[in-house]
Parts: structure tokens; sequence; C-alpha cells
């Protein structure tokens, strides 16, 4: 079945266009926002080819496609349903509301940073492998020294580096216009308001190599490099802010107006007023969850590891790409990263577990497959599709994945990256812990596995699920 002919009847299956208001996709999963929830015909999708399972959650009807397939059904859905960014889909009837006030806001969170986490990836495997590249050992490898590596290069390795990060409130802007109607290339320019050359950087500020600049006698204002809250909570407030104006601005003058004053009170806002107090709350909260991470004895690894795989499951775990793309501007290390995927990586023992043990072929047909999606860090297939539905196995992952992330606190692992974990997220410890990396997953898997083996599947469990 080709990518045409399965987005025919993925559309076909969820109640036709007519049913589909909103459709977007994340790294794995297409998600559908529907008008009648009851016209999803989730069985029949489910029996697809490629399609690795499905489930609804906060208001979306996602489906599991797995990285890159996804990419490609999405782009002949919205050729079906329509360009979800165009004026056409604003015609429809306003999408119903699913789910309570922090699932329709977590909701919100990830469409808007879902978007730039490809970039981000990215950035965190140039880093990964500037790290190698400069590496003592490896440059003595090739009879060189640290000394020996032209300036050239070395900038040209920080450009790879530097840049997403530098103009990250630009990406988060444009993003949030995007998802909030408002206009991209007016979210771009507002994001790049926040780190003008103009402006001190909040790098040089917060080493002592420049001073803020002082409004009023008493505002500190310097750049927002590295920052995300306030970029997000503008972009929010000024897209809403420039559809009002679109309403109430004559059309002749439209065109010099709407951007002008848009963008006034949208820099003013963010500079004088949402700037200074949201960057103050995010600091606060990346140190009270790097506290909670490095708590004595690993206890803070062991709780994130085993419980952290909940957030998936209630679909708020894009939450944490808000924390992760903080740290990574803040100092260049994402300290979730490495907890994280021993959490996948256990949720992959479990599943073969499942699949060595299981007597239904149709278990098996779906578990094997799902050990090697979870250990390239997409586990969809073997959460939804085996491990959750006879709840043992998905407790043993638990169990394991706390013992992996246990681990991971001590030896104080940190990615130079994100979003990627497993086999592939290898590539964002491409330094001296490279060989500690590779342990903690083991160890995870291992525990994962044998408990499951032992205590978490068995004839029972399989014949009641």
């Amino acid at each position: 079945m080709t990518e045409k002919e399965l987005a025919i009847k993925i559309v076909e299956l969820t109640g036709g266009t007519e049913n589909i208001s909103i459709v977007r996709h994340c790294a794995t999963r297409l998600r559908i926002i529907v008008t009648d929830k009851e016209k999803i015909d989730s069985k029949a999708i489910e029996d697809l080819d490629k399609v690795k399972g499905s489930f609804f959650n906060s208001g979306q009807y996602q489906i599991i496609l797995g990285t890159g397939l996804v990419n490609r059904v999405y782009d002949e859905v919205v050729k079906i349903t329509g360009d979800p960014d165009s004026g056409a889909k604003g015609e429809k009837e306003a999408a119903p509301v699913y789910g309570n006030r922090l699932q329709r806001a977590i909701r919100m969170f990830s469409d808007v940073f879902v978007p730039v986490i490809p970039v981000l990836v990215a950035t965190g495997l140039f880093m990964g492998l500037r790290g190698l590249l400069t590496q003592e050992v490896v440059l003595n490898l090739l009879g060189m020294t640290p000394a020996d590596i032209p300036r050239g290069l070395l900038i040209f390795t920080q450009v790879l580096t530097d840049t997403a990060f530098a103009f990250l409130p630009a990406l988060v802007c444009w993003s949030t216009f995007r998802n909030f109607g408002g206009s991209p290339v007016i979210g771009i320019v507002l994001g790049l308001m926040l780190v003008s050359p103009s402006l001190p950087s909040a790098y040089d500020v917060g080493s002592g190599a420049a001073e803020p600049l002082v409004f009023f006698g008493f505002l500190s204002v310097s750049g927002y490099q590295g920052s995300v809250l306030p970029a997000f909570v503008t972009g929010i407030l000024t897209s809403k802010f420039e559809k009002w104006l679109r309403r109430h601005v004559p059309d002749a003058v439209d065109l010099i107006v709407t951007p002008f004053v848009t963008l006034l009170v949208g820099s003013v806002l963010a500079m004088f007023v949402i700037g200074p107090v949201l960057h103050m709350v995010e600091s606060g909260v990346l140190v009270l969850v790097e506290n909670l991470l490095f708590l004595p004895l690993g206890i803070g690894g062991l709780l994130y590891g085993c419980f952290g795989q909940l957030l998936g499951i209630f679909g708020i775990h894009h939450i944490l790409n808000f924390l992760e793309i903080s740290m990574l501007a803040q100092d260049g290390w994402n300290y979730l990263n490495p907890i994280g995927t021993c959490g996948n990586v256990a949720q992959a023992g479990a599943v073969l577990a499942v699949a060595l043990k299981a007597h239904s072929q149709k278990t098996k047909q779906i578990a094997y497959p799902s050990v090697l999606s979870a250990l390239l860090g997409i586990t969809e297939p073997a959460v939804f599709g085996v491990n959750l539905r006879f709840v043992r196995p998905f407790i043993m992952a638990m169990i394991g994945g706390g013992v992996g992330g246990f681990l991971a606190s001590l030896l104080n692992l940190r990615a130079t990256g994100m979003a990627i974990t497993g086999i592939p997220g290898t590539l964002l410890y491409l330094n001296e812990q490279l060989p500690l990396y590779i342990l903690v997953n083991i160890i995870a898997f291992i525990v994962a596995f044998v408990l499951t083996w032992f205590v978490g599947f068995n004839k029972n469990v399989e014949e009641r699920a």
C-alpha cells in the first residue's frame, strides 16, 4: 500500500473530510481532531498495512505510523483534507473541545513545539559529532592535537551547533503564530527582536561580560537567547492581538497598520512585561526540576525513570520538551534524556519477553517488530499495542526504567541534544560517556525482560487481556 492509498483509507475510516477538523503530526503519530469520534473505525484503521496502532487521547485520535512514514502520510492526508494553515480550514465548523483544561493546554504546548524539535535534533547531533571530532584521543589517532584544528573549521562547527539555540525565540514565536492563526512571518520577526544584536546577549550578561540595559531606572533588559517561555507566551498574546486587529482595521490600510501595530505592541510586551517575569519563572522551573533529578543517591533518576513513562500514556510527555530545550539552551546539556532513554529501552525488554512467551500469533506479530521500534526510540507500538494491554509487562518496564534511570543519575549522564533515544541516542553521547550510556540501557533492558519473563507475563495474563 502506497502512502497515498494509506492516506485515503485513513481519511475514509475516520469519517471522511467532513469529520476531520484539524490534522497534525509528531515524530511518530498522525494526530487528528474529529467532529464526531463515534465515526472512527479504529479497528479497521489498525488493520491497515503500515499502521502500528491507534488510540484516542487528549481530544486527538492518534495513529502510530513511525518516523519518516508519518511525514509522508501527513502530506497526502493534507492534500485530501486541505492545508491546515490555509484560510480554507477556518471556514469549517470550529473543532469540538475534548479533554479538560490541562489536557487542552498540553496539546497546545505540543502543537507548538513538535515542529521545532527536528531542528533541535539535528543540532544535538552536530554537538555530538563536534564533541567526538575535537576529543584529544580521536585527534591523536589522526596524528593531530587540538591546536592543529583549523580556526575556520571550528567556527563552521560553531555555526552548526549554536544557531538554533541562539535564535530559539524566533523558532518558538514562528510556530506559536502558526498554530494560533497569526502571520508566521510576523512571529519570526518578533522572535528575532528578542535576540537582536542591539541588545546585550543573555549569555554575556550571565557571564559578566556585558551589562543589561536599564529602563525607567529599575527594569533590566537583555536578549532572551535560549529562553522559551517569553517567546511562547508573547506569541500567543500577540497572534491573538493581530487577529483582533485584522477584524477591526479597514482593509485599505490593513497591510500598513496591522504589522506595524502588532510588532510594536508585541515587542513592548515581550521586553518590558512578559520577558522579565517569565524568564524568572523559567529559571525557577529549571532549578526545581534539576534539583529533583539530582536528589542524592540517584533517587531522582529512579523516580523519573520509573514514573516518567506514565506521562506518555496520559499524553502529557510533550511538556518535557520545554524543559529539555531550556536545559540545552542554558548550559548545553540535557539531563532528562539519558534517564528517559532507559524507560524506552526497558519497554523493549518487556515486549521481547512477551513476544517469546506469547501463544497468540497475533500478539507475536505485534510484539516482535515493537522490540526494534522501541530500541529505536519509538515506544508506542510496544506500549499501546502490547505492554499496556497486558498491564503487568508495562509495570515491569517501569521498574526496569527506574533501575536504569537510577544508574544514569548516579553516573551523571547527560546528552548533547534531545528527541532521540535508544540506539539512535548514542549519537548524543559520542564522548567518554558512551560506554556508560550503553551499560545503563543494557541493564534497564535486562531487568525489564527478566521481570516480565518470570513475573509479568504468563498464559493466564494473556488469556485475561
